[in-house]
């Protein structure tokens, strides 16, 4: 029988909730053919792969901030909102 591993979530300092998982950790890459690989361990990971260095990424530490953003129409470019 295979052990099903729960996806946990963390909260940022703005509140917004993130999954704990390869995708949003601070230490994933990206080669050319889309493999995902972990810069601490310098080897291919699975997409829901989370080992114990997980750190979230800049990126998502700072989604969720009241300044800058601004929300497109979907499929355009076109602006609808602008903070």
């Amino acid at each position: 029988m295979e052990k099903i591993k729960i996806i946990q979530s963390v909260r940022n300092s703005h509140g917004i909730k993130v999954k704990r998982f390869c995708g949003s950790c601070q230490y994933r890459e990206l080669d050319r053919d889309g493999n995902r690989i972990c810069q601490l361990m310098q080897v291919i990971v699975a997409q829901k792969f989370r080992c114990k260095e997980w750190q979230m990424s800049d990126g998502l530490k700072n989604a969720g901030l009241r300044n800058g953003g601004v929300v497109r129409q979907k499929g355009t470019t076109e602006i609808i909102i602008n903070n």
